[in-house]
Protein backbone atom coordinates (compact mmCIF):
# COMPACT_ATOMS: atom_id res chain seq x y z
CA UNK A 1 0.00 0.00 0.00
CA UNK A 2 1.23 3.53 -0.73
CA UNK A 3 2.21 5.81 2.11
CA UNK A 4 -0.32 8.48 3.14
CA UNK A 5 0.12 11.68 1.16
CA UNK A 6 0.20 15.25 2.39
CA UNK A 7 -2.24 17.27 0.29
CA UNK A 8 -1.70 20.92 -0.62
CA UNK A 9 -4.25 23.70 -0.49
CA UNK A 10 -6.55 23.99 -3.48
CA UNK A 11 -4.59 25.71 -6.28
CA UNK A 12 -5.68 28.30 -8.83
CA UNK A 13 -4.01 26.49 -11.74
CA UNK A 14 -3.19 22.91 -12.67
CA UNK A 15 -1.67 21.02 -15.55
CA UNK A 16 -3.82 18.27 -17.08
CA UNK A 17 -2.05 15.05 -18.08
CA UNK A 18 -4.63 13.39 -20.29
CA UNK A 19 -2.60 10.19 -20.95
CA UNK A 20 -1.87 8.77 -24.39
CA UNK A 21 -4.95 6.51 -24.32
CA UNK A 22 -7.38 9.35 -23.64
CA UNK A 23 -5.69 11.45 -26.30
CA UNK A 24 -5.87 8.65 -28.88
CA UNK A 25 -9.21 7.01 -28.10
CA UNK A 26 -11.43 9.44 -26.17
CA UNK A 27 -10.34 13.10 -26.26
CA UNK A 28 -13.83 14.13 -25.10
CA UNK A 29 -12.92 12.66 -21.71
CA UNK A 30 -10.10 15.19 -21.53
CA UNK A 31 -12.48 18.02 -22.41
CA UNK A 32 -14.93 16.87 -19.74
CA UNK A 33 -12.17 16.64 -17.16
CA UNK A 34 -11.20 20.22 -17.95
CA UNK A 35 -14.83 21.30 -17.57
CA UNK A 36 -15.08 19.60 -14.17
CA UNK A 37 -11.85 21.18 -12.93
CA UNK A 38 -12.94 24.59 -14.18
CA UNK A 39 -16.22 24.17 -12.32
CA UNK A 40 -14.11 24.04 -9.17
CA UNK A 41 -12.63 27.45 -9.96
CA UNK A 42 -9.35 26.13 -11.37
CA UNK A 43 -7.58 27.22 -14.56
CA UNK A 44 -6.38 24.22 -16.56
CA UNK A 45 -3.23 24.15 -18.68
CA UNK A 46 -2.87 21.42 -21.29
CA UNK A 47 0.55 20.77 -22.84
CA UNK A 48 0.03 19.32 -26.35
CA UNK A 49 3.49 17.68 -26.50
CA UNK A 50 2.74 15.29 -23.63
CA UNK A 51 2.89 11.62 -24.61
CA UNK A 52 3.23 8.30 -22.78
CA UNK A 53 4.33 8.28 -19.15
CA UNK A 54 6.84 5.50 -19.83
CA UNK A 55 5.00 2.74 -18.00
CA UNK A 56 4.99 0.18 -20.88
CA UNK A 57 8.77 0.42 -21.26
CA UNK A 58 9.33 0.33 -17.50
CA UNK A 59 7.10 -2.68 -16.84
CA UNK A 60 8.72 -4.52 -19.76
CA UNK A 61 12.20 -4.09 -18.30
CA UNK A 62 13.44 -1.34 -20.63
CA UNK A 63 14.71 0.92 -17.86
CA UNK A 64 16.90 3.26 -19.93
CA UNK A 65 14.13 3.82 -22.45
CA UNK A 66 11.69 4.54 -19.60
CA UNK A 67 14.13 7.07 -18.18
CA UNK A 68 14.31 8.91 -21.51
CA UNK A 69 10.51 9.06 -21.69
CA UNK A 70 10.25 10.26 -18.09
CA UNK A 71 12.87 12.95 -18.68
CA UNK A 72 10.95 14.29 -21.66
CA UNK A 73 7.67 14.35 -19.74
CA UNK A 74 9.05 16.04 -16.63
CA UNK A 75 10.54 18.80 -18.80
CA UNK A 76 7.09 19.71 -20.13
CA UNK A 77 5.73 20.90 -16.78
CA UNK A 78 8.17 23.54 -15.48
CA UNK A 79 5.79 25.58 -13.33
CA UNK A 80 5.09 24.34 -9.78
CA UNK A 81 1.40 23.66 -10.45
CA UNK A 82 -0.17 20.31 -9.56
CA UNK A 83 -0.41 17.79 -12.40
CA UNK A 84 -3.82 16.12 -12.58
CA UNK A 85 -3.71 12.80 -14.42
CA UNK A 86 -6.63 10.85 -15.91
CA UNK A 87 -5.34 7.38 -15.04
CA UNK A 88 -4.47 5.82 -11.73
CA UNK A 89 -1.94 3.45 -13.28
CA UNK A 90 -0.13 6.31 -15.05
CA UNK A 91 -0.33 8.30 -11.83
CA UNK A 92 1.20 5.39 -9.96
CA UNK A 93 4.04 5.29 -12.48
CA UNK A 94 4.84 8.96 -11.92
CA UNK A 95 4.29 9.09 -8.16
CA UNK A 96 5.96 5.83 -7.16
CA UNK A 97 8.16 4.67 -10.02
CA UNK A 98 9.72 7.87 -11.34
CA UNK A 99 11.62 8.27 -8.04
CA UNK A 100 12.81 4.66 -8.36
CA UNK A 101 13.86 5.17 -11.97
CA UNK A 102 16.00 8.16 -11.02
CA UNK A 103 17.35 6.81 -7.74
CA UNK A 104 21.03 7.75 -7.67
CA UNK A 105 20.76 9.82 -10.87
CA UNK A 106 21.50 13.51 -11.21
CA UNK A 107 17.77 14.14 -11.67
CA UNK A 108 16.70 12.28 -8.54
CA UNK A 109 15.58 15.41 -6.71
CA UNK A 110 13.71 16.61 -9.79
CA UNK A 111 11.87 13.29 -10.01
CA UNK A 112 10.97 13.39 -6.32
CA UNK A 113 9.62 16.94 -6.60
CA UNK A 114 7.73 16.05 -9.77
CA UNK A 115 6.14 13.00 -8.13
CA UNK A 116 4.83 15.11 -5.27
CA UNK A 117 2.93 17.29 -7.75
CA UNK A 118 1.09 14.44 -9.49
CA UNK A 119 -2.49 13.63 -8.48
CA UNK A 120 -4.94 11.20 -10.06
CA UNK A 121 -8.16 12.96 -11.14
CA UNK A 122 -10.50 11.56 -8.47
CA UNK A 123 -7.81 11.95 -5.81
CA UNK A 124 -7.38 15.60 -6.74
CA UNK A 125 -11.11 16.32 -6.60
CA UNK A 126 -11.57 14.47 -3.31
CA UNK A 127 -8.45 15.37 -1.38
CA UNK A 128 -7.17 18.65 -2.81
CA UNK A 129 -10.33 20.40 -4.04
CA UNK A 130 -12.47 18.70 -1.39
CA UNK A 131 -15.26 18.89 -3.92
CA UNK A 132 -18.93 18.85 -3.00
CA UNK A 133 -20.64 17.73 -6.20
CA UNK A 134 -24.29 18.63 -6.87
CA UNK A 135 -26.14 16.04 -8.90
CA UNK A 136 -28.41 17.43 -11.62
CA UNK A 137 -29.10 14.17 -13.47
CA UNK A 138 -31.94 11.70 -13.49
CA UNK A 139 -31.87 8.62 -11.21
CA UNK A 140 -29.56 5.92 -12.52
CA UNK A 141 -27.71 2.78 -11.46
CA UNK A 142 -24.04 2.22 -12.20
CA UNK A 143 -21.21 0.00 -11.07
CA UNK A 144 -17.59 1.03 -10.56
CA UNK A 145 -14.49 -0.61 -12.00
CA UNK A 146 -11.09 0.42 -10.67
CA UNK A 147 -7.78 -0.62 -12.14
CA UNK A 148 -5.97 -3.09 -9.88
CA UNK A 149 -2.76 -1.03 -10.21
CA UNK A 150 -4.68 2.15 -9.39
CA UNK A 151 -6.22 0.53 -6.32
CA UNK A 152 -2.86 -0.56 -4.95
CA UNK A 153 -0.81 2.52 -5.74
CA UNK A 154 -3.26 5.45 -5.76
CA UNK A 155 -6.32 4.33 -3.74
CA UNK A 156 -8.53 5.23 -6.70
CA UNK A 157 -11.35 2.98 -5.48
CA UNK A 158 -11.65 5.06 -2.31
CA UNK A 159 -11.53 8.43 -4.06
CA UNK A 160 -13.94 7.37 -6.82
CA UNK A 161 -16.45 5.98 -4.33
CA UNK A 162 -16.23 9.19 -2.29
CA UNK A 163 -17.15 11.30 -5.32
CA UNK A 164 -19.95 9.00 -6.46
CA UNK A 165 -21.54 9.10 -3.01
CA UNK A 166 -21.99 12.85 -3.47
CA UNK A 167 -24.26 12.27 -6.48
CA UNK A 168 -27.67 11.99 -4.84
CA UNK A 169 -29.50 10.24 -7.69
CA UNK A 170 -26.76 7.76 -8.54
CA UNK A 171 -27.09 4.27 -7.09
CA UNK A 172 -23.72 2.49 -7.13
CA UNK A 173 -24.17 -1.28 -7.31
CA UNK A 174 -21.47 -3.72 -6.29
CA UNK A 175 -19.99 -6.17 -8.77
CA UNK A 176 -18.54 -9.53 -7.79
CA UNK A 177 -14.75 -9.79 -7.59
CA UNK A 178 -14.41 -6.04 -8.02
CA UNK A 179 -10.76 -6.13 -6.90
CA UNK A 180 -9.70 -8.55 -9.63
CA UNK A 181 -7.73 -7.47 -12.69
CA UNK A 182 -9.52 -7.06 -16.04
CA UNK A 183 -6.64 -8.78 -17.84
CA UNK A 184 -5.25 -5.76 -19.66
CA UNK A 185 -2.09 -5.01 -17.68
CA UNK A 186 -0.48 -3.17 -20.59
CA UNK A 187 1.91 -5.61 -22.25
CA UNK A 188 0.47 -8.53 -20.23
CA UNK A 189 -2.47 -8.76 -22.64
CA UNK A 190 -0.03 -9.03 -25.55
CA UNK A 191 2.26 -11.59 -23.94
CA UNK A 192 -0.53 -13.76 -22.51
CA UNK A 193 -3.58 -13.21 -24.77
CA UNK A 194 -5.46 -16.38 -23.75
CA UNK A 195 -5.17 -15.65 -20.04
CA UNK A 196 -6.07 -12.01 -20.66
CA UNK A 197 -9.16 -13.02 -22.63
CA UNK A 198 -10.37 -15.31 -19.84
CA UNK A 199 -9.86 -12.55 -17.28
CA UNK A 200 -11.70 -9.88 -19.24
CA UNK A 201 -14.59 -12.26 -19.94
CA UNK A 202 -14.93 -12.82 -16.19
CA UNK A 203 -14.67 -9.10 -15.48
CA UNK A 204 -17.20 -8.06 -18.13
CA UNK A 205 -19.67 -10.71 -16.97
CA UNK A 206 -19.42 -9.63 -13.34
CA UNK A 207 -19.93 -5.98 -14.27
CA UNK A 208 -23.02 -6.83 -16.34
CA UNK A 209 -24.45 -9.06 -13.62
CA UNK A 210 -24.29 -6.22 -11.08
CA UNK A 211 -27.62 -5.02 -12.51
CA UNK A 212 -26.22 -1.61 -13.41
CA UNK A 213 -27.10 0.32 -16.56
CA UNK A 214 -23.45 1.06 -17.22
CA UNK A 215 -20.07 0.97 -15.50
CA UNK A 216 -17.67 3.83 -14.90
CA UNK A 217 -13.92 3.76 -14.42
CA UNK A 218 -11.10 6.23 -13.87
CA UNK A 219 -8.70 4.28 -16.08
CA UNK A 220 -9.04 4.19 -19.86
CA UNK A 221 -6.66 1.24 -20.25
CA UNK A 222 -9.08 -1.03 -18.44
CA UNK A 223 -12.04 0.46 -20.29
CA UNK A 224 -10.40 -0.11 -23.66
CA UNK A 225 -10.02 -3.78 -22.77
CA UNK A 226 -13.44 -4.28 -21.16
CA UNK A 227 -15.42 -2.30 -23.72
CA UNK A 228 -13.65 -4.14 -26.50
CA UNK A 229 -14.62 -7.47 -24.97
CA UNK A 230 -18.23 -6.34 -24.49
CA UNK A 231 -18.45 -5.18 -28.10
CA UNK A 232 -17.01 -8.50 -29.31
CA UNK A 233 -19.64 -10.30 -27.21
CA UNK A 234 -22.39 -8.22 -28.83
CA UNK A 235 -23.37 -6.59 -25.52
CA UNK A 236 -25.00 -3.15 -25.36
CA UNK A 237 -23.63 -2.69 -21.84
CA UNK A 238 -20.45 -0.57 -21.75
CA UNK A 239 -18.46 1.87 -19.65
CA UNK A 240 -17.21 5.42 -19.76
CA UNK A 241 -14.59 7.41 -17.91
CA UNK A 242 -15.56 8.81 -14.53
CA UNK A 243 -14.66 12.32 -15.71
CA UNK A 244 -17.31 12.08 -18.42
CA UNK A 245 -19.89 10.71 -16.00
CA UNK A 246 -19.28 13.41 -13.38
CA UNK A 247 -19.31 16.19 -15.99
CA UNK A 248 -22.70 15.03 -17.22
CA UNK A 249 -24.14 14.64 -13.72
CA UNK A 250 -23.13 18.14 -12.63
CA UNK A 251 -24.05 19.72 -15.98
CA UNK A 252 -20.67 20.95 -17.20
CA UNK A 253 -19.85 18.58 -20.07
CA UNK A 254 -17.03 19.91 -22.23
CA UNK A 255 -16.92 17.12 -24.83
CA UNK A 256 -19.43 15.68 -27.30
CA UNK A 257 -22.02 13.39 -25.70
Amino acid sequence: MPSPRLYPAKPNKVYLYATCLVDAFDPDTGMDAIAVLESQGIDVIYIPKQTCCGQPAYSSGYTEEAIHVAESQMALFPEPYPIVILSGSCGGMMVHHYPRLFNGHAQENQALAFAERVFEFTEFLSCVCRSALKDTGKPTQITLHTSCAARREMNVHTHSAHLLKQLSDVDVLSANYEEECCGFGGTFSIRHPNISEAMVNDKSRNLRESGAIEYVSADWGCMLNINGALEYQGQAFKGRHLARFIAERIGVSGGNQ
